[in-house]
């Protein structure tokens, strides 16, 4: 017998993480993850930490040619990343 209040699993978990308004917070980490995708191995692996605060990407980096490279590619590189979250996150990026 099944009840007329049920709902799929996927959208419960999505109506809880938008009540504990935890949303923002994950598209930070997700973008984080494909920091590799974004920018390619090479400047990656140049990456030695990288955090958002405050809707600023910040980028610790090992090389200073990659770090050049990165401030270059800043404006494109901040729509890149705001595309692949579907949202405005970053605001400014701060190259290390």
């Amino acid at each position: 017998m099944r009840k007329n209040n049920t709902e799929k699993i996927g959208k419960v978990i999505q109506d809880y993480i938008e009540a504990l308004d935890v949303n923002g917070k994950l598209k930070e980490v997700r973008l984080i993850r494909s920091w590799e995708e974004i920018v390619g191995k090479t400047i990656a692996k140049k990456t030695d930490n990288i955090y958002i605060k405050d809707g600023k990407l910040f980028v610790e980096m090992n090389s200073s040619v990659a770090r050049n490279e990165l401030s270059i590619l800043k404006s494109s590189l901040i729509n890149r990343l705001n595309e692949k979250a579907g949202d405005t996150i970053i605001s400014d990026i701060i190259i290390r």
